[in-house]
């Protein structure tokens, strides 16, 4: 399945440029980089200084560029828990 902003949310994020564009704690707005890991709860972010930050999911709202250039803007917890679980919930709603 190819990255889309509809479908992003059942994707692995691993790899994605990010952004923060809003979040409950404020030193964390701005912060960008690339996922380099995904918890259930959490994203760790590189950011272009080498440093990492790990930020909560679901309180925030995040802009994520796709392999194809564009841009998706995401809440925090439509992306909550582990990416195979999120697979799993797609396959729910088809039945």
């Amino acid at each position: 399945m190819k990255h889309s902003r509809k479908n992003l949310v059942y994707h692995e994020l691993i790899g994605l440029r990010v952004r923060v564009v809003e979040h409950i704690d404020p030193s964390l707005v701005g912060v960008s980089g690339i996922v380099v890991d995904e918890t259930q709860k959490t994203l760790l972010v590189e950011t272009k200084e080498g440093r990492r930050k790990r930020i909560l999911k679901e309180y925030g709202v995040y802009e994520f560029r796709l392999p194809s250039g564009e841009k998706a803007i995401i809440r925090g917890f439509e992306i909550l828990g582990r990416p195979e679980d999120r697979l799993k919930q797609i396959e729910k709603t088809r039945r």
